[in-house]
């Protein structure tokens, strides 16, 4: 993204006739005041709409999207389709909704769609996993595309050599992460909550109901637990589920002294984590919902440290 940054305030400086540096402080001054829940980019995005530039109905690549961008204009191929979702809305109407990854040969992104129109060409099979697509008039919020009825969904005849199928990956301090980055970052632990447990259904995984216990099929106690970490530039909660709970070092989940002295252990130690950037709902604050965790690697801390 650095590269789409570089040539956007490119951009911004002939059309506004400010030079870059002004820009660049105006970008910081507007992360300052966002106490860094957005990116430079992001902010980029804003200091260009307050001088009256916009970006819309440009043809993009999925790396040149960025948070906040009403109207954007892309081609991509599908490499993922999730399970449509019914939902009730407020006035008890049934609505649906698909999720969806585009990617094209600089990135792959999320693709939210909200109309039923757009939604029955996957119902119908018009559209499926390969198919290339064009977009028209999606919405960025956060790092995903939305679809609603003002957009356009149709099939591309455009064909991509190569698609970057895997997500990128950030290696970020703290105090830069956006929400929607996967990072990996390494960083020391310095608070811990209580952990707290479920009963999961073995087989899937996911918390059993009522009538699953009833049944008598297999379970399994499993932990969350939220901690604290700090890499020296800023402090993030960090969300950890199960089998990394227990790379942790927490498996005592039925000894409560042996799991508190399991955890007095982990405080203070440094840990390299990779997750998703994600906005707490209830808290309204950035987390690090976490992926795994890593093996700090010594020869390769070292050879950093020596550069």
């Amino acid at each position: 993204m650095e590269g789409n940054y570089e040539k956007i305030i490119e951009k911004l400086s002939k059309v506004s006739g400010l030079d870059r540096d002004e820009i660049n402080r105006r970008v910081e001054a507007k992360r300052a005041k966002l106490s860094g829940l957005i990116s430079r980019e992001g902010a980029l995005q804003i200091i260009a709409a307050e001088l009256g530039i916009s970006f819309d109905n440009e043809k993009l690549k999925i790396n040149e999207l960025l948070p906040g961008m009403r109207k954007v204009n892309f081609v991509g191929k599908i490499i993922s389709i999730y399970p449509i979702r019914v939902f009730k809305t407020k006035n008890g109407d049934e609505g649906k909704v698909a999720n969806m990854i585009l990617a094209d040969d600089t990135a792959n992104i999320k693709v939210v769609l909200w109309d039923t129109n757009h939604i029955a060409l996957i119902e119908k099979g018009d559209i499926a996993e390969g198919t290339c697509v064009e977009i028209f008039s999606g919405s960025m919020r956060d790092n995903e595309v939305h679809l609603g009825s003002f957009s356009e969904f149709k099939i591309s005849n455009e064909e991509f050599k190569e698609i970057k199928n895997e997500r990128s990956l950030k290696e970020k301090k703290i105090i830069e992460f956006s929400l929607g980055d996967k990072v990996r970052i390494r960083a020391f632990v310095v608070a811990g909550f209580d952990p707290r447990f479920f009963e999961a259904n073995l087989e899937t995984g996911k918390k059993v109901t009522e009538e699953e216990l009833a049944s008598g099929i297999p379970t399994e106690k499993r932990a969350i637990w939220n901690i604290v970490i700090d890499d020296g530039s800023e402090s993030i909660r960090a969300v950890l589920f199960h089998e990394n709970v227990q790379a942790m070092g927490l498996n005592e989940y039925n000894d409560l002294a042996v799991m508190n002295q399991q955890k007095e252990n982990v405080f203070g130690k440094e840990v390299v984590l990779v997750g998703n950037v994600k906005m707490n709902s209830y808290f309204h604050t950035p987390e690090l919902i976490v992926e795994s965790v890593e093996e700090l690697d010594l020869d390769n801390l070292i050879a950093e440290l020596e550069k």
